[in-house]
Formats: structure tokens, C-alpha cells, sequence
């Protein structure tokens, strides 16, 4: 969620002024019923946003609807869900745009990603947070100023920058990756010329660069975050958050970069209280650095997922129920080796359950069914320093094997009377298993790609590394999103072509039967004439023989096309034709009186013909052929060659 610097904030719900009635405290627990709703029928938790903008924007949707209690309106949400999306979108305000507050961005191209990048090997992963992301334009100008920096080539091969927000419907936008002219206004001409292409009016980024940027809804409140980054941009999202819930963000955020992270907020938030985590590079343009020391406590409150700091006391810790709400199975044992807590999620992954309570440790199945659990956990106690077990295997039964990362982490390292420990376990079974199919599969095409080589051993680090199951849930889903974007213009593109086929198609056909038509009209013309006829081509090759001229001279129609006609066997005297037939296709008048011959007809008698010949117009008035009439002549003259009806020429 991204916002507006410097928004005014309206005074807290309950406060004071000419007192508090009993109607306002009921209005006000009507707003709670009513976030406490949202919590659970969407998932949405703004308890840890101000609760004078939730108030103020909630008031706002009830103004424009003409609803005047907080009670009517949740009559509204449960039985119109569309309302809903109105809702969200008036809470959470996404403003952005390309490339805000210049000047930051001119420090982060020009000085922060340099420095980012110097240390880091050549084909080394880079990884980007853009949270908060709105409608995409964040996402993609850290994109843009990456693929500056390293080359498009390579910024494909190793950057990916991962932007989430908590609104379905501005990452539904964000994804289509496509903006206008005003959007885009901010941006210098040659980078829009070079990452975006232009489909009519709107502009799409590049479809090789937007895979590399992968959107997914989080909830910086309740969410775990994603890891191992090098960049964090959360610009204007935190101010909308109260001071409790900002540490608890900060918190997650210091435990999600690296030891070189950098951290760029927006210019409506300053960490003046939060010096323990981050150290200013800029405080002008909010760019700050993780800062190297942060005490035990505060990191395992990170881990658990809850805000609260845990004390440097070993009784106070043995009794914080904050380990016991993290999302990983956690047993913590006291100095003297005993367990003292377990929660739901070690019973159902470890088997450890209320019962184990009291128990020593080393005791444990658990201790027997996990190799070297055992002498990690003595060597924790020995030396007082936290230690990870990678890929543990636990057979949970004989059928089924699970996988965790175990991390043991000393709670007290004062006094010599001890220290309790506790034990934290990921299960990373799926990813194991991912791993594994990977690993398979590129063993297949090594030879000829090496820098896939690197991927799969950079993957098996990313799993021994791993912290967070939703990231890569996350850049699962975004893959396949891609995937299905390109199958479903794919299957346009082709539908499209289907199209046109079969429209080509349906005018072959058509032209077709005409052309049967005309042939079937020409063959009953020639069929019927008393006269034997035959065309010529201007290379006197036949193209027409009726069935006067089968009768005549005993050759069939198949027999004759496509013949030269001087060099077909009939009783005709050819040396007498041809120069009436050069004659006309030469352009020549044709001769008014028919020529008269002596020929042998097919049964071998003796017949006198009269010959004419005419020549075949094309469309340019040229001769395009011949035709020949043959007639036998019983003593009267043969007619001339029929005249062209100038009404078919």
C-alpha cells in the first residue's frame, strides 16, 4: 500500500472532547465488531494500522453509500460482497508513479545500487523487495534501474525483484504490466523507448524483463517476510501503521535483509527510535543499512513472529508464550536439561506433546530419531552460541519422512548455573524434495548450460538458507501466472489465424464451384456445337477439344489436351493449317472464306473440311490462342467463322 506523503491524520476515535457518551463508546464498539469481521471473512487485520485513518476512510465509504452507523454497514458487507473491493480500495490508497521524489531515485542509481553490487561475485543472485507496490510503477522502475546498471542480459540472469501488497485488485493492474502516457510522463524518454513497447495508445513493459519482477499479496502486519534481500523499498506505507506495529514491520524487516542490505523508506517516515536496527546512510532521501549488532532477544522475537521483546531473564523467557505462538515447532528446556514448553506445532510435526512436559530432553524420542540432534544440542550448551542443523531427517513412521532445519538458540548466557535453550524446527520436507527433482533435471542438460549449473547449486544454498515457505509459494505462483499470460495470447494468436483460414477457405470454395460452373457451362457449350472445335494455346498447344472433334478424327478429348496440336496422329493436313493458325496469333486478320481440305477421318475415309480460324481475345485485346472450326462440306460453302457478339467480348 503506497500513499500521498504527508497526509493528515484526523483525531483518534474515543478521544475526549465535551466528553464521552454512551452512544460513542457503543459506535465505537460497532467499528471494532466490524474490523474484527473483515479480520476473519478476508483476512484483512487493521488493528495494526492508526486507527484515525481506518476510522476516517471507513467513515468516507459510509458517507458516499448515505449509511450512518457502523452496524448498518456490516449488514451491507455480509450480504453484498461486491462491497468489499469498494471498501478496500478507499482504505487502502494506492498512489504511486514512476520514479517519485527524483532526487532519491537519481542516489539510488547513481550511488546505492553501485555499492550494492561492487561486493557481489560475477552471476551472484540480487534480490529486491518492493512492499507496498500498488499498481506496479515502484516494481518495475527498481527494474529498470537494475537492468541500467548490470545490462538487460544479465540483470535477466540474476535480479529478482519481488513486489507485494495487500490489494488484489492493484496487483490484478500490476501484473497486466501496461500503463498510458501520463503514467509514464516521469520517466526519461530513452528508458521508456527501451523497456516498454507500444501497443496503441499504452505501453507494456518489455515481456522478457517483466518475469524477472514477481508480484504476490502480503500483509506486512501478519506475514512473514521475504528473505535473504538486498534492497527493501517500503516507501509511505509505514506512516499508516501505529508505533507498535511499526517496530514489529522493522523488526521483520532487519531480520529480512542482508548484513550489506539497504532499506529505502519514503520521505514520510523517519526511524529516529529504531537505531538498535538501522544505521542512516541518507537520512535526507531515507536510505538507511542494517545495523551489524542486534541483541538475541530481538532477533528470536523475530523468528516467533510476534512484537513483543523477550527480557535477558531465564525465568521470564521460560514463561514468555511468545515462542510458543511462532508458526515453527518450538521445545524450549531449561538449564537442568528439562522441557519446559512445547507447542501445537511441535505435537502434531514432532510428537512432542504436553505429556514430555518435565521430561529430560536428551530423553526424547525425538533426540534417538534425529541424527546428531543429540551432540548439536550439548554443543549449543557447551559453548553458549546458537547453531543450525541443515536436513534433519525425522521418520515420523515407516511410510513418512520428514525434513526441518533445526535451529538451537541459547536463551540465557549469564551466570554459570546454566543456560535453557530453544529449539526451533522448519519443515522443509516439500523443498527437499523440490530440490531433488531440480537437481535431476538439470543434471540432464549440464553440458550445455553451465550457468544453469550455478542456478541449481544457488537453489541448494536457497534451501539449506530458507526462512520463509511463502516466497517461494510465491514465486511459484507468479512463474505459472506467466506461463498461463503467454498460453492465453498463444491460443488468441492462434484462434486468430483459425479464423482467417477458414475464411480463405470458405472463398476457395465458392471460387471453386464457380470455376465448376464455367467448366461444366464451356464443356455443354462445345458439346453442343455441330461443329468440331478446337482452341489453342499461343504455343499451339490444345486446350479445348469438343466431341465433333473426337467424332472426326477418333481421338478423345484426354487424349488431346495438353497435346502440341502438329504432333497428334489425325488425317489432317497440318502444313496447310498452321499458317492460318501463326497467322491469327500473330495479330493478323483471319481469312473471310474457309479453307478447304482434303483429310482422312477417323474411320479412313476420304472427307473434304472447311477450316476456319479465329483468334481467342484475351482481356489486353490480344491474342491469347486459336479456335478452329472444322465442317465437312457436302458441295455447298462453309460458312465463315461465327462473328463475336460484341455484347460478351
Amino acid at each position: 500500500m503506497t500513499s500521498d506523503e504527508g497526509v493528515n491524520e484526523d483525531v483518534e476515535p474515543g478521544t475526549e472532547v465535551d466528553g464521552v457518551d454512551e452512544a460513542a463508546a457503543e459506535h465505537e464498539a460497532a467499528f471494532e465488531t466490524l474490523l474484527e469481521f473483515l479480520k476473519e471473512s478476508r483476512g484483512f487485520d487493521f488493528t495494526g494500522y492508526k486507527r484515525s485513518s481506518i476510522w476516517r476512510r471507513v467513515t468516507r465509504r459510509m458517507q458516499q453509500l448515505e449509511i450512518a452507523s457502523f452496524t448498518d454497514y456490516l449488514d451491507v458487507l455480509q450480504v453484498d460482497q461486491d462491497e468489499f473491493t469498494h471498501l478496500f480500495n478507499t482504505v487502502l490508497i494506492n498512489v504511486t508513479g514512476f520514479l517519485r521524489d527524483p532526487e532519491a531515485w537519481r542516489e539510488l542509481q547513481e550511488e546505492i545500487v553501485p555499492q550494492l553490487l561492487t561486493p557481489k561475485t560475477r552471476g551472484e543472485s540480487v534480490r529486491v523487495w518492493s512492499a507496498g507496490c500498488a499498481s506496479g510503477e515502484e516494481a518495475y522502475g527498481l527494474a529498470m534501474v537494475f537492468a541500467e546498471a548490470l545490462g538487460v542480459e544479465e540483470f535477466r540472469q540474476r535480479v529478482k525483484v519481488y513486489a507485494t501488497d495487500v490489494d488484489e485488485e492493484a496487483l490484478t493492474t500490476a501484473r497486466q504490466a501496461t500503463y498510458g502516457d501520463r503514467e509514464l510522463q516521469a520517466l526519461p524518454d530513452e528508458w521508456r523507448d527501451r523497456y516498454f513497447e507500444r501497443h496503441g495508445g499504452r505501453y507494456t513493459f518489455r515481456s522478457d524483463l517483466r518475469r524477472s519482477v514477481i508480484f504476490g499479496r502480503n500483509d506486512l502486519v501478519q506475514d512473514a517476510p521475504i528473505g535473504r534481500l538486498d534492497l527493501l523499498v517500503c516507501r509511505n506505507t509505514l506512516m499508516y501503521l501505529n508505533a507498535e506495529t511499526q517496530a514489529q514491520v522493522l523488526r521483520r524487516f532487519h531480520f529480512a535483509l542482508n548484513p550489506t542490505g539497504v532499506m529505502f523508506l519514503g520521505k514520510a517516515e523517519m526511524l529516529l527510535s529504531h537505531g538498535r536496527l538501522f544505521l542512516p546512510i541518507d537520512l535526507k532521501r531515507r536510505f538507511f543499512r542494517k545495523a551489524e549488532q542486534v541483541n538475541q532477544a530481538d532477533r528470536l522475537a523475530v523468528m516467533a513472529g510476534r512484537g513483543a521483546h523477550l527480557e535477558n531473564r531465564r525465568d521470564v523467557q521460560l514463561e514468555d508464550e511468545t515462542l510458543l505462538f511462532s508458526p515453527l515447532a518450538t521445545i524450549v528446556v531449561t538449564a537442568d536439561d528439562v522441557v519446559a514448553k512445547a507447542n501445537q506445532r511441535a505435537e502434531a510435526q514432532l510428537g512432542v506433546s504436553a505429556r514430555e512436559i518435565g521430561r529430560r530432553f536428551p530423553d526424547l524420542e525425538i533426540c534417538h530419531r534425529i541424527t546428531g540432534l543429540r551432540s548439536s544440542y550439548e554443543d549449543v550448551r557447551r559453548h553458549r552460541t546458537s547453531m543450525w542443523q541443515h536436513e534433519a531427517e525425522y521418520s515420523r513412521s515407516t511410510t513418512e519422512t520428514l525434513v526441518f532445519d533445526i535451529q538451537i538458540v541459547p536463551l540465557e548466557t549469564q551466570g554459570d548455573e546454566g543456560v535453557s535453550i530453544a529449539l526451533f524446527f522448519t519443515d522443509v520436507t516439500r523443498y527437499r524434495r523440490m530440490t531433488v527433482e531440480l537437481q535431476s533435471a538439470h543434471r540432464q542438460v549440464e553440458t550445455a548450460y553451465e550457468e544453469l549449473q550455478s542456478t541449481v547449486e544457488e537453489l541448494e544454498t536457497t534451501n539449506e538458507e530458507l526462512q520463509s515457505t511463502v516466497e517461494e509459494l510465491e514465486t511459484t505462483n507468479e512463474e505459472l501466472q506467466s506461463t498461463v499470460e503467454e498460453l492465453e495470447t498463444t491460443n488468441e494468436e492462434l484462434q486468430s489465424t483459425n479464423d482467417e483460414l477458414q475464411s480463405m477457405n470458405d472463398e476457395m470454395r465458392e471460387r471453386s464451384g464457380q470455376l465448376d460452373r464455367a467448366n461444366d457451362f464451356l464443356e455443354s457449350v462445345l458439346g453442343s456445337l455441330r461443329t468440331a472445335v478446337i482452341v489453342v494455346d499461343t504455343e499451339l498447344i490444345v486446350q479445348a477439344w469438343n466431341g465433333r472433334a473426337d467424332d472426326l478424327w477418333g481421338v478423345r478429348s484426354e487424349e488431346a489436351v495438353g497435346q502440341h496440336l502438329l504432333n497428334l496422329d489425325i488425317g489432317l493436313a497440318t502444313d496447310r493449317v498452321r499458317p492460318l493458325v501463326r497467322d491469327v496469333l500473330a495479330g493478323h486478320q483471319p481469312r473471310e472464306d474457309p479453307l478447304r481440305i482434303d483429310a482422312i477421318n477417323r474411320r479412313g475415309r476420304s472427307v473434304e473440311l472447311a477450316i476456319a480460324v479465329s483468334p481467342l481475345t484475351g482481356r489486353e485485346n490480344r491474342p491469347g490462342g486459336a479456335i478452329i472450326l472444322m465442317d465437312h462440306l457436302d458441295g455447298t460453302p462453309t460458312a465463315g467463322p461465327p462473328q463475336e457478339d460484341p455484347a460478351t467480348s
